[in-house]
């Protein structure tokens, strides 16, 4: 005889269907989510940890061609100083356009643009004779309009380190919100994996109502 599904039977059934659907859902968002998480840290080391390392070597560089200005140095030969410069200022320059490569705020690309402009404009010594002449000795002058390009050009690095930290602490914040958000969902996963055990439970161990009785 055919046995007939019964109401609560079939309840179970609609239940399990909707509960497969939802783990399925999920496990999208799940993905999704973990992608975000492994998105937002790769932001973190390539755009903000590697670029504070660009903004070291670039003041590194500045330090550099700084104390060649203003000849720090009694005992240093200075006969090949312009060339020196140019190749401090080379090194800053590859390393802006790596920079430039970066995923950059609206304000990193206005103070990474400044920079650029002081390094390729206003620090360009074309001669030795701007900085020293053997009858006057050392242009104090002119060497004070280059230090003060050369502090300007430290200040948008600062601006530029800060917004590293900034950014990266907004990273990091996201990388938290994506986290705590997945071990809600996994909570979530565990009641509904409860939820379907018991489902099935009614589904297999429960007796249809018109086979009460029969033997």
């Amino acid at each position: 005889m055919k046995k007939n599904i019964s109401k609560s039977s079939l309840l179970a059934l609609i239940v399990i269907g909707i509960l497969l659907l939802v783990m399925y859902r999920k496990n999208h968002l799940e993905r999704r989510s973990f992608t975000s998480i492994s998105s937002t840290f790769t932001e973190v080391y390539n755009d903000r940890l590697v670029v504070e390392g660009y903004i070291f070597q670039i003041s590194e560089n500045l330090i550099q061609i700084q104390k060649l200005i203003d000849h720090c140095n009694i005992d240093y030969d200075y006969s090949k100083v312009i060339n020196e410069i140019t190749t401090h200022e080379d090194a800053i320059l590859a390393i802006v356009e790596d920079f430039e490569k970066t995923k950059l705020t609206d304000q990193e690309a206005v103070y990474l643009a400044d920079f650029r402009k002081i390094i390729e404009q206003d620090l360009t010594i074309k001669s030795y004779d701007l900085l020293f002449s053997d009858s006057s000795g050392v242009n104090l002058k002119q060497v004070k309009t280059y230090d003060e390009k050369i502090s300007q050009a430290h200040q948008d690095l600062q601006n530029l380190s800060k917004i590293q930290m900034e950014e990266g602490e907004k990273l990091i914040s996201k990388a938290k919100i994506l986290v705590n958000r997945s071990q809600v969902w996994a909570q979530f996963e565990v009641a509904l994996l409860i939820i379907l055990m018991l489902a099935i439970a009614l589904l297999l161990f429960r007796k249809p109502e018109n086979s009460q009785g029969q033997y």
